[in-house]
């Protein structure tokens, strides 16, 4: 394989920033410069995103991060927020929906990603909330270039906006006019509010834990929860079911919940222990993935050849069908984690991967959860064939600009803490801009399921099974990775491709996010309308016609995406005597790694 990549890894022992946009990457950067560590950067990193990738996420949003802290080990930030306490299934069903809409305010759950935020910077940051706000309140009042594709998914939704949610014309299109590909745009109504918090902050004193406290109980019970449930008394919003729905959020639903730390689940494999979410998060899913490739002879595959392909292919439709019979929120419902992770199981697992394509729907059956595993067959039966033309979040730039995505950001800095975290949700699709706000909310609850008794049944206080889901791993000699990616229900199908060539076929940190990338669609969709693709798979044109005509040969729907389509990731690395390096993919051409 050539040494060949597009840009370098950038190298150092200061620090290094990468992100989905070189802005964010930026900043954090300068948060580093200023004697910031890893966690403050990445809060003003994120802040950024923003601000800059709307289209992508936004303050009302959901935010799991893993973090290795120097001081204080590994952890989670769990700001995924839960269904409000009126999402009861027999609300919706009266509605007349067999499925939560992928957009408006019934896919709504409590905000989290502001939280999450805070949680972090209180705990494990440095730096006054002033301090790490001020760039994303600058961005946001005196203006950023808009990326070409923000401006076009805009510019797509303009006469609906107009129509049907005018509260998001008017941030969106300011004046009646969609913005020009990188003109200046601003978002004054966001950056008051994040004045005003700071403001609140700032009036409970000098203490900065103390500031950031007030910044919290402002956002939850003071004047953004306030302009949120003033809007939502009389919102009857149009959304992607062709209905007009009003929300069930209620404001004890955002005053009674915060952001909290939670323990990683972990897995080792070839010395390296990786640290993901629980199973309210996909992320057990790489986890489980990895569990079955240790019993084939994937290190041996060429990572360019068909073999490695369809190998990796059928182990994570195993490891998805798992996802959907098993996973949810771990608060509320009995997930079979030791079980799916265990050695024994997942040998059975790797057993059932043929030389052809499978064509089932295969999770395991796992002893006490039959039922579950049969619901799953029986659903995905029922929706195979689902035309996915209202799906609320896109994989990549070779789909629709109309929805929603996910961004992500890696930190290190000098003295060794690491964070990576994927915020996602509160995109300009999901929803209207709550007035004076400059943000909407999001559309989270879209991946409950209106069925009783499943694991992730629509039930209040539950976690959505997101599929947000970043990663941290350790290795045994001291090394430290931290990596992700956006993509919905592709996030952990890409981390794993890169990692494995990462891990047993020497592909440095650029090459790896160079090399073409494939993902399968074979299991049941995360996103509205929920559609089954059996057997179906995308794959860069990089990989050459021999292997894409030998993957057919074995039984392989494959589509052929357009060149450099597929995967956004970003990495970064710490070796045990502090070496630094970090990648971000080429792909879009605006993730960008930054360091020294």
């Amino acid at each position: 394989m050539t040494e060949f990549t597009t840009r370098p890894d950038i190298r150092g022992t200061f620090g290094v920033v990468t992100s989905t946009h070189w802005i964010a990457s930026a900043v954090g950067m300068s948060i580093l410069e200023k004697g910031g560590n890893a966690f403050d950067a990445a809060v003003a990193t994120g802040l950024v995103l923003q601000v800059v990738e709307p289209h992508l996420n936004g303050p009302a949003g959901d935010l799991p991060a893993i973090f290795l802290s120097a001081e204080a080990g590994i952890g989670v930030v769990a700001a995924q927020g839960p269904a409000p306490q009126g999402a009861t299934i027999e609300h919706y069903r009266d509605r007349g929906l067999t499925l939560i809409p992928g957009s408006g305010l019934l896919s709504t759950v409590v905000p989290g990603a502001f939280d999450g935020w805070m949680l972090m910077l209180r705990d494990h940051g440095t730096m006054t909330l002033r301090e790490v706000l001020s760039p994303a309140i600058g961005y946001a009042r005196d203006g950023h270039p808009i990326l070409p594709r923000v401006a076009n998914t805009i510019a797509g939704l303009a006469e609906y906006f107009a129509t049907e949610w005018p509260s998001s014309a008017e941030t969106w299109t300011p004046g009646g006019t969609s913005p020009e590909a990188n003109a200046l745009f601003r978002n004054p109504d966001l950056a008051a509010t994040y004045e005003r918090l700071v403001e609140a902050g700032e009036a409970a004193g000098e203490d900065r834990t103390h500031q950031i406290d007030a910044a919290r109980t402002e956002w939850a019970e003071g004047f953004v929860a306030r302009a949120i449930f003033d809007y939502l008394e009389t919102a009857e919003v149009h959304d992607v079911s062709e209905g007009r729905n009003r929300a069930v959020l209620a404001p004890a639903d955002m005053a009674d919940w915060r952001a909290e730390f939670e323990a990683p689940l972990s897995y080792e494999y070839h010395g390296w222990t990786l640290n993901k979410t629980g199973p309210w998060g996909q992320g057990p899913v790489l986890l489980q993935s990895l569990a079955i490739l240790k019993h084939t002879d994937i290190a041996n595959m060429d990572p360019l050849g068909a073999e490695f392909v369809h190998t990796v292919i059928e182990a994570m439709k195993l490891s998805y069908a798992d996802r959907e019979a098993y996973y949810g929120d771990p608060k509320q419902s009995d997930v079979p984690m030791e079980h799916l992770l265990s050695d024994a199981y997942n040998a059975e697992r790797a057993a059932l991967i043929g030389p052809e394509a499978s064509t089932e729907q295969r999770p395991g059956r796992v002893p006490g959860f039959e039922r579950q595993a049969d619901a799953y067959v029986e659903r995905a039966a029922r929706d195979f064939g689902v035309s996915d033309a209202g799906a609320q979040e896109p994989t990549m730039a070779h789909l629709t600009e109309k929805k929603g995505d996910t961004v992500h950001l890696d930190v290190i800095d000098r003295w060794g803490n690491c964070v990576a975290a994927t915020p996602s949700g509160g995109w300009l699709q999901s929803n209207p801009v709550i007035p004076g706000l400059g943000f909407p909310l999001n559309s989270r609850a879209q991946m409950f399921w209106l069925e009783e008794g499943l694991p992730t049944s629509l039930a209040p206080g539950r976690r959505p099974r997101t599929t947000l889901t970043p990663t941290i791993a350790e290795h045994e000699n001291g090394d430290r990775l931290a990596f992700g990616t956006p993509g919905g229900d592709q996030q952990d199908q890409w981390q794993l491709i890169w990692f494995l060539r990462f891990v047993h076929h020497g592909l440095g940190l650029q090459q790896g996010m160079d090399a073409p990338l494939f993902h399968s669609m074979h299991f049941q969709g995360s996103f509205f309308p929920r559609a089954v693709k059996t057997a179906e798979m995308m794959i860069e044109p990089a990989f050459g016609e021999t292997v894409i005509d030998d993957l057919r040969a074995r039984g392989h729907v494959v589509t052929v995406a357009e060149p450099w389509t597929i995967g956004r990731l970003t990495a970064a690395h710490r070796t045990a005597d502090g070496q630094l390096s970090a990648a971000a993919t080429p792909r879009l051409m605006q993730a960008y790694a930054v360091g020294r």
